[in-house]
Parts: C-alpha cells; sequence; structure tokens
C-alpha cells in the first residue's frame, strides 16, 4: 500500500511538472536570400513564438571602409509568459542592441 502512495505522489509530481514548449518547438516559417558577396536576408518563426529576421549588406565596397552592415530582431515568450523582443544593428561601430519589453495582448 505504502508503494501505490509513493508512486502516486510521484506520477502526480512528474505530472505537474512545468513543460518546456521550447524543446518541441518547430520552424513554421523560414525564409532566406542570400544575394552572395553583397549581403543576404533571412526570417524565421517557430511554433513556440520565436521569430527572428535580419538582413545585411556591404556598404563602401572597395574602399578601406568596407563595412558589413546587419540589422535585425529576435521575439520570444519568456519564462514569465511575456513577449520580449530585441532590435539590433552590427556596423563599423559595433553591435548595438535595443529591446523591448511587449505586453501580451
Amino acid at each position: 500500500m505504502k508503494f501505490i502512495i509513493v508512486f502516486a505522489a510521484i506520477a502526480a509530481v512528474a505530472l505537474a511538472a512545468p513543460v518546456d514548449d521550447s524543446k518541441n518547438a518547430h520552424i513554421i516559417r523560414y525564409d532566406s536570400d542570400n544575394i552572395g558577396t553583397d549581403g543576404y536576408s533571412f526570417a524565421y518563426e517557430t511554433s513556440d513564438g520565436t521569430s527572428r529576421q535580419e538582413q545585411a549588406q556591404l556598404k563602401n565596397i572597395g574602399s578601406e571602409n568596407e563595412a558589413l552592415v546587419v540589422r535585425g530582431s529576435i521575439s520570444w515568450i519568456g519564462a514569465d509568459g511575456q513577449q520580449y523582443t530585441l532590435n539590433y544593428i552590427a556596423d563599423e561601430n559595433g553591435f548595438q542592441p535595443e529591446g523591448a519589453h511587449l505586453p501580451r495582448a
């Protein structure tokens, strides 16, 4: 009888544990455009609410100031259920992130 009670208690705890949907997430949209050495772009969205998009373009081609300029953003649902977004630019001035917490509708 004690075994059944202990087993039931362990089963209840295991079933009550939160499920991490990110481990089971799958890609629901993916776009990619590699335009060669001048730049690229891509975007994707997964079933757990994560999305990312990024574009890059080479500027000042052939000069000593040639630089790849990357712009993008990534959004995800945090453990608290809120949506977070990180926008960024990376260029000759370094990585420049800008974050936002967006209340979920």
